[in-house]
């Protein structure tokens, strides 16, 4: 297994399966929180979720031009001219959503305020979709499958669940069968101020074994999906190769920066500067780029 730092990367904005998708409307689809949801016009798209996941799937159907607002997780070039309505990552401003006008709502559960967003935004005639908040390899297809349906677009959405499955697959392929498996730990850092270690649940945790590695923090024996760090739980989980989001590991000062964080250098990673970053708005994206993803981490992992 190659040692070092060492950036994964897929293409900076998702690819539509197709130029025209055209909606199929009205359509009616089931919502995460109970009621059955008709849409009737997609033309101002609004898709928020902690990931990004619903804002990158409007793109990859094709349907982007659509898209009025968006969380602060759908961060890629072609949308960086759509207003950011979560801007602390969690949180939505209703009065801004409104102010856009949206002919449809896409969300879930990741953003704590949605159920009484969702209240307001139906008092309001405007369609909300919510859907599983849940980010893992195994409901990626659902996923794409239950928001290509509720914007009227279901073959586009079977076009983007095969080629998602494809690259899947073909990142699967990738993973040889070491034993002992290699040890990967998320770290999640905005400068040394702030330093999470990832656990079972944290997304990252899901992408880690399916690569065939092991998740150090889960393995360490945490028990929530992010855990504040200390120099301590970092040593006694001993990962072999540590996984960043790009900026993140920039606002601790690089590799270099990252090494005088206490507990790090004690570490076989830190020892080997065996660091793989990756954009923060792809690593844990999951949705279209689920597959794309996993193909870039597995040869960053097994190929350097």
């Amino acid at each position: 297994m190659p040692t070092g730092p060492r950036t994964a990367t897929v293409p900076e904005n998702p690819v539509a399966v197709t130029a025209d998708p055209s909606p199929q409307l009205p359509t009616t689809v089931p919502s995460a929180d109970g009621p059955n949801v008709t849409v009737t016009d997609v033309s101002r798209i609004v898709a928020l979720d902690r990931f990004g996941t619903y804002g990158t799937t409007v793109f990859a159907l094709g349907l982007g031009g659509n898209l009025v607002g968006r969380d602060i997780a759908t961060k890629f070039p072609a949308a960086e001219h759509i207003p950011v309505l979560t801007p602390d990552g969690t949180n939505a401003n209703l009065e801004a959503l409104l102010a856009l006008r949206p002919t449809v709502v896409l969300a879930d559960a990741s953003i704590p305020s949605v159920a009484t967003l969702a209240v307001r935004l139906r008092a309001a005639r405007i369609p909300v979709v919510l859907g599983d908040p849940a980010r893992t390899i195994d409901n990626t297809a659902a996923q794409l499958r239950a928001t290509a349906a509720a914007l009227g677009v279901r073959a586009a959405g079977e076009r983007l669940v095969a080629q998602t499955e494809a690259q899947i697959a073909r990142a699967k392929a990738m993973v040889p069968h070491l034993k002992p498996k290699p040890k990967v730990a998320f770290l999640y850092a905005r400068g040394t101020g702030l330093m999470i270690l990832g656990g079972p649940g944290s997304g990252a945790s899901e992408l880690i074994e399916f690569l065939g590695a092991q998740d150090a923090g889960t393995a360490a024996g945490l028990t929530d999906a992010y855990t504040s760090l200390t120099a301590e739980g970092l040593i006694k989980a001993a990962p072999d190769v540590l996984l960043m989001m790009t900026d993140g590991l920039a606002s601790v000062g690089g590799i270099d920066g990252l090494l005088r964080v206490p507990g790090v250098a004690q570490t076989p990673a830190g020892r080997t500067r065996s660091v793989i970053d990756m954009s923060d708005g792809q690593l844990l994206s999951f949705g279209p780029r689920t597959g794309t993803v996993a193909l870039a981490l597995a040869t960053a992992l097994y190929r350097g």
